[in-house]
């Protein structure tokens, strides 16, 4: 889905960072696409022992990835259930909510100002003229629901995004995926999946989507869409008469909860675009391969 350059943009946008329990890099770049729909979330200090990370890769379009990317980790705080130490069910709840967060007026206009530059300015207007101010929202703590204005009937994106996360707190780590990016680990050099890619083939997503009345046809859902879980694309969930978790297409992520040890090398959170070019052992054997070339390098270095 999309449109296609004649020429990738290969040029890397990457960065690194620690806290005092890990160590991080990233590295993101646009390929093919005639604009970049990956986003990402890093957030070493989530609390003071949980860190957060996530990627999102958009279709049809950058906004749902760059709205989750700002809003999904804000959101697993919000829970008594994350308070309470629960944060498998803390995860699930904001892949929801995101979902709820993009309907209205207020997710209108919130998607518009992380659109294009025309979105962008009427979405700002619009924000200064409808959000509520001061006493309009009673208190409200959370009063996306509440906000009217011109698109207050808006059903939300057509466009979506896959979210793969990882919360780490002491050595717990949540991993929660709608989609086919992916959670690798890799741990004593060999890889190990965390997550599943969640593609209309598999039965479990072919009978959903039978069930919700929809149909797979090319491998896609509803001759559309080559993913049976997305957060976004809310034409595929337009049943009223059918909770979240049970639409054609839904953003329920799996969870997988692994207790973390000394044998534990690394994690890689990634998008289908390398998925699509190596396999999760080929990939865990080429960052393996550069991390023993950089401490070889500082060693020699040092040595000097």
């Amino acid at each position: 889905m999309g449109i296609y350059l004649s020429t990738p943009k290969t040029e890397k946008f990457s960065e690194d960072g620690s806290n005092a329990k890990l160590a991080f890099g990233l590295s993101s770049m646009q390929g093919w696409r005639s604009t970049m729909e990956d986003a990402h979330a890093v957030v070493p200090d989530l609390d003071n022992c949980t860190s957060f990370f996530g990627v999102y890769d958009g279709h049809g379009g950058k906004v749902v990835a760059k709205f989750c990317a700002k809003y999904l980790h804000a959101q697993v705080l919000k829970y008594e259930t994350y308070m309470g130490g629960d944060l498998a069910a803390s995860v699930q709840k904001a892949f929801f909510r995101m979902d709820e967060m993009m309907r209205g007026q207020r997710g209108w206009r919130e998607l518009a100002v992380l659109g294009d530059k025309i979105n962008k300015f009427t979405g700002m207007i619009e924000g200064l003229i409808w959000s509520p101010k001061g006493s309009d929202s009673n208190g409200r703590s959370d009063d996306w629901a509440f906000e009217e204005g011109p698109h207050s009937d808006f059903s939300g994106p057509t466009s979506g995004c896959t979210a793969c996360v990882a919360v780490i707190r002491n050595n717990q780590l949540i991993v929660a995926n709608a989609g086919d990016s992916r959670c690798v680990i890799s741990r004593k050099g060999q890889a190990y999946n965390l997550s599943r890619d969640h593609k209309p083939e598999l039965d479990v997503e072919k009978e959903r989507i039978l069930k919700a009345g929809g149909f797979i046809h090319a491998g896609r859902v509803n001759g559309s869409l080559n993913l049976a879980r997305a957060i976004g694309d809310m034409e595929f969930k337009q049943n009223k008469f059918l909770p979240a978790e049970r639409q054609i297409v839904t953003c329920n992520p799996d969870i997988n909860i692994v207790e973390l040890c000394e044998d534990d090398d690394f994690l890689i959170l990634a998008c289908d675009g390398i998925w699509e070019c190596m396999s999760s052992q080929q990939l865990v054997d080429f960052i393996h391969e550069h991390i023993k070339t950089q401490i070889y390098y500082q060693m020699t270095t040092v040595a000097i």
